[in-house]
């Protein structure tokens, strides 16, 4: 009998340089023989940091302003905005205020941030995994623009299985897609619940045996327990969330099409993210459908150790560090 496969899956770091390097590392600190990364990696917001003449250097994180002084100081704020995923930005205040007024300008700003963090990202992959015998496959989310794609195709020690399927072992296929159903937020890469099934559907196409395939789609299925957000009230920009006595109210953000798919294919697993608050397991046929959650802004990566026989899924744990 061949030795257990186990593949570790995580999700949703948006651009957090400590979680990306727990990911990473996961295959040795778990055993991991395939680190799978479930989409959204880009970060969220440009945080400008103002330089002085002074040698200080102001900042806003987390509503808060912060006063660093001298390089040491400089060097903990850039620490603290990379670990929250943030892209940090010296800058005047001039310089901002016209990068802020132009739109275009500010697009362009976070594009050439976000593609050199992913380049230090994929530095590091190389770093960690050449030589080792170790797939790391990354795939966008709905929150990856386009580019975020045409990057992660061009490497080489990280393996972008988008809108493909793709054998991770001798036993089974993975088929992967990055995009949502509509959301509140108005993402770069979300569609009608209709051209998500069409989507799904044309991978789907492409597999061997559905029943030794791993569903790796990064919206989980609709009503689902591992897809609970909270309501927002979407006519308000940016969105804002919807309280009863001051708490927040739930509902089930998840897509019917992934539903749907999921129980027409039937695959052995189903691999999720999207909903952060989320993470957990649930059983739709004889699928297992898991969504890990996510906790990223902490430095903390949440994923999931599945190990797998020639039958499917033979156990899984939950992990977080």
């Amino acid at each position: 009998m061949p030795p257990p496969f186990r593949l570790f899956f995580a999700t949703d770091v948006h651009g957090s340089n400590v979680t990306f390097t727990k990911f990473l590392n996961s295959a040795a600190f778990y055993g991991a023989n395939v680190l799978v990364l479930g989409g959204d990696i880009t970060g969220k917001m440009i945080v400008p940091i103002m330089d002085s003449e002074d040698e200080t250097y102001k900042a806003h994180l987390l509503g808060q302003e912060i006063t660093a002084k001298g390089e040491a100081g400089l060097e903990d704020v850039l620490r603290k905005s990379r670990t929250l995923g943030f892209y940090p930005y010296r800058t005047g205040k001039e310089e901002w205020a016209e990068t802020e007024a132009n739109h275009e300008k500010y697009d362009e700003l976070f594009k050439r941030l976000a593609l050199e963090r992913l380049q230090a990202w994929a530095a590091l992959a190389e770093q960690k995994l050449k030589g080792k015998g170790i797939t790391a496959y990354v795939t966008g989310g709905n929150d990856d623009p386009p580019y975020v794609e045409e990057f992660l195709k061009r490497q080489q020690f990280i393996t972008d299985p988008e809108d493909r399927v793709v054998k991770i072992s001798d036993l089974f296929e993975m088929m992967s897609l990055g995009y949502s159903n509509p959301t509140p937020w108005k993402t770069p890469r979300e569609c009608s619940e209709e051209e998500l099934r069409q989507k799904i559907d044309t991978l789907a196409a492409l597999v061997t045996t559905p029943s030794k395939c791993i569903f790796n789609i990064h919206v989980p299925p609709y009503d689902s327990t591992i897809d609970s957000a909270p309501l927002v009230d979407a006519s308000t920009i940016p969105p804002r969330y919807v309280l009863h006595d001051g708490m927040p109210q739930f509902i089930g953000a998840g897509s019917k099409a992934v539903r749907g798919a999921i129980e027409k294919y039937q695959p052995f697993l189903a691999l999720h993210g999207h909903i952060h608050e989320s993470r957990g397991v649930f059983k739709l046929g004889s699928t297992l459908c898991i969504n890990p959650g996510s906790e990223y802004a902490e430095g903390v990566l949440r994923g999931v150790l599945v190990t797998l026989n020639e039958r499917g899924v033979k156990g899984y744990q939950f992990t977080s560090g």
